[in-house]
């Protein structure tokens, strides 16, 4: 997708089309430009951005866009497509202009009606995309199109320039002319006059302001593609970006404080309590419950509601048919027992407070999307609720909004994300705990027939708990059984050897989301080589094909994440073929770590089985890149030991008397 400008959810005021700008010419290429084949800075890149620029002007109402790219491989081709989204009924994409300048100078204007495609509906609010391709695009060529945005008169503009993307780009110029005479109407019907902007840039490089005009502008040569690296962490901690916004606080301090009020007055509103909620607890616990009885009783009865993030959130004339109220106080989501997971945490908080429980709400950032950043004087970056509730003196966080979650557990994308919680004292920020491996356990069960053969046949269980069977339980509220057993099949793949087909055959203890998930598995093939008088089995039988991550990448730029701490178990049993005994087993073998993971293989002989253990654990989840080649080090001697092999050899048929 060639247009990489994110647009929010108010878009800049356009242009109007006969000033200077609109009638501005498309770039002459340089000898030079048609020329390239390739970009010295990034081998093997795709295609090269030769020139971005993005221009919001609330005095005269307008964005524009213009980008210039050089293809420089099949796949680049790819960015001859432009979708270009915009809000529908509020605003028009007008004055496209686009050509294709291939590499002998030859100049293919465009000439095709673009299309306008729905995006996204809700209730009163439509986001569309017109999507148009650039004509007879080849490698060597220079894609190249303007367009315009156009909006009513009285929006405000909040731009966010999205500098880096996947590919490089040469030369870029970001510029926004504010105007505010009367401030900016919140959400809330507050008005804002202060414009405040968050960055994260390049050392040295700074946004520039020109008093005389308002004018606020960033001129950039040289921009690297955006990090694209294994297990990184949000690209928003990563890109280069500046996002304008609107506020009235003159500092971070007092935007967080107001902010802070203003967003514990909503939470407080929607949780009070009432006679309603105070009837739904009494039925949930009894008076000689402790603390705890009662905070796992009101979970089990909100974990029972209806969770329409993972099913369907009902239109307006569906819940109008069906008389179904629309939700503005927690009471409403148990009395219509249904909710957004949002919804169904404020409601534990509620029920959990008539209850007679310390609990407050909290709202993260999702780690999965980005990461709390206390610079960008925003709540818009607040994402999901969860709970907090004291038992025993010690602070516990839950998770109701998410369905099938195990109470004292988090998904992962709420593990480590800030936030905001509310407290006796106020609202204050928050950083939510993480995971030991312990309680993040994959244990993979084999159990395994060979012939003389090679021929393999048996089974696999994998025993899960924590984030990963968690992940494949709500897989199994949004889709069918298929498309569960395809993508299951897909995450095993290359745990299973060469030679070797595994299929999915059905979950054990799905529904008991406070038990282990086990997911049985039929495995069916050829596995090992014969040589003569030996045969060579993997030792590792899940390993033996991995691909390892952080082996072959020998330098590091950017921090790593795993996501959650975690510990892998494998326990396999090779039933022998019959006339074979182990010559060789696998030693015990270790490889530490210290203070972040450690794994060992071992294998015992028992009678005609052997049995292959293995144990990976690792307890951190953020790592700096100088600690790259530690990490490095320890997977590649991680890597070494699963290429282990059993080696068989064949018994002398017994000579006759």
């Amino acid at each position: 997708m060639a247009f990489r400008y994110s647009v929010p959810v108010f878009l800049a005021l356009l242009i109007a089309a006969g000033t200077p700008a609109a009638r501005a010419q498309f770039t002459q290429p340089t000898p030079d430009e048609l020329k390239m084949t390739a970009d010295s800075k990034a081998p093997g890149i795709s295609a090269i951005y030769l020139y971005q620029e993005e221009v919001t002007d609330d005095q005269l109402h307008f964005l524009s866009i213009y980008e210039r790219i050089k293809v420089l491989t099949e796949k680049g081709k790819e960015l001859a497509t432009i979708h270009v989204p915009y809000v529908r009924g509020r605003d028009t994409v007008t004055d496209i202009q686009g050509r294709t300048i291939h590499a002998d100078g030859s100049i293919v204007p465009l000439t095709a009606k673009p299309s306008d495609l729905m995006d996204y509906k809700v209730k009163d609010f439509q986001v569309d995309s017109v999507v148009f391709t650039l004509p007879s695009a080849e490698v060597g060529s220079i894609l190249e199109y303007r367009l315009k945005i156009r909006s009513g008169d009285s929006h405000v503009s909040e731009p966010t320039w999205n500098i880096q993307g996947e590919y490089p780009v040469v030369k870029a110029h970001y510029s926004f002319h504010p105007y505010t005479p009367y401030g900016v109407q919140s959400s809330g019907g507050k008005t804002l006059t202060r414009l405040m902007w968050s960055t994260r840039l390049a050392p040295g490089v700074e946004l520039a302001h020109e008093d005389r005009k308002d004018i606020y502008s960033l001129d950039l040569a040289d921009i690297p593609a955006a990090p694209n690296e294994d297990w990184m962490p949000p690209l928003n901690t990563l890109k280069w970006r500046v996002e304008f916004y609107y506020t009235n606080s003159t500092s971070g301090a007092a935007f967080w404080e107001d902010a802070g009020k203003r967003w514990a007055k909503d939470v407080q509103e929607f949780t009070s309590p009432t006679s309603g909620l105070k009837k739904a607890a009494d039925g949930m616990v009894a008076a000689s419950d402790t603390d705890l009885q009662k905070a796992q009783k009101i979970y089990e009865a909100v974990m029972k509601i209806e969770n329409t993030d993972f099913t369907r959130k009902k239109s307006e004339a569906e819940r109008k048919k069906e008389r179904i109220k629309e939700i503005h106080k927690a009471e409403d989501v148990w009395k219509e027992q249904s909710g957004t997971g949002d919804e169904i945490a404020l409601l534990y908080v509620a029920l959990a407070r008539v209850a007679g429980l310390k609990a407050w709400p909290v709202q993260v950032v999702n780690r999965d999307r980005a990461i709390f950043d206390g610079r960008y004087l925003s709540t818009r970056q607040l994402d999901d609720f969860l709970a907090l509730v004291n038992l025993d003196g010690k602070d516990t966080y839950l998770d109701p909004g998410q369905k099938m979650c195990p109470f004292g557990r988090l998904h992962w994308k709420h593990m480590f994300a800030g936030g905001l919680k509310l407290t006796d004292q106020g609202t204050v920020p928050v950083s939510t705990p993480g995971i030991s491996f312990k309680t993040a356990v994959v244990d993979r069960v084999a159990d395994l027939t060979i012939d003389p053969q090679g021929a393999l046949k048996g089974s696999v269980r994998f025993v899960m708990t924590g984030p990963d069977a968690l992940h494949w339980r709500q897989m199994t509220l949004e889709n069918d059984q298929e498309e569960v057993k395809k993508q299951f099949n897909e995450s095993i793949r290359d745990s299973i050897p060469d030679g070797v087909q595994a299929d999915f055959d059905h979950f054990l203890a799905l529904d008991d989301y406070s038990s282990n998930l086990v997911g049985i598995v039929k495995v069916i093939g050829n596995i090992g080589t014969a040589t003569g008088k030996h045969f060579f089995l993997p030792a590792s039988f899940f390993e033996s094909r991995s691909k390892h991550p952080f082996v072959a990448q020998d330098k590091r730029t950017t921090p790593i994440d795993v996501h959650y701490a975690k510990m892998e178990q494998d326990d396999v049993t090779y039933h022998l073929p019959a006339g074979y005994t182990v010559e060789t087993a696998v030693p015990l073998t270790q490889n530490n770590w210290p203070g972040h993971a450690a794994m060992s293989i071992s294998s015992k002989c028992e009678g005609s089985d052997i049995i292959v253990q293995r144990v990976l654990a690792y307890n951190f989840v953020l790592l700096d890149a100088k600690d790259y080649s530690n990490l490095h080090d320890f997977y590649q001697k991680v890597a070494t030991a699963d290429q282990q092999q059993l080696v068989l050899s064949r018994v002398p048929a017994a000579k006759g008397n």
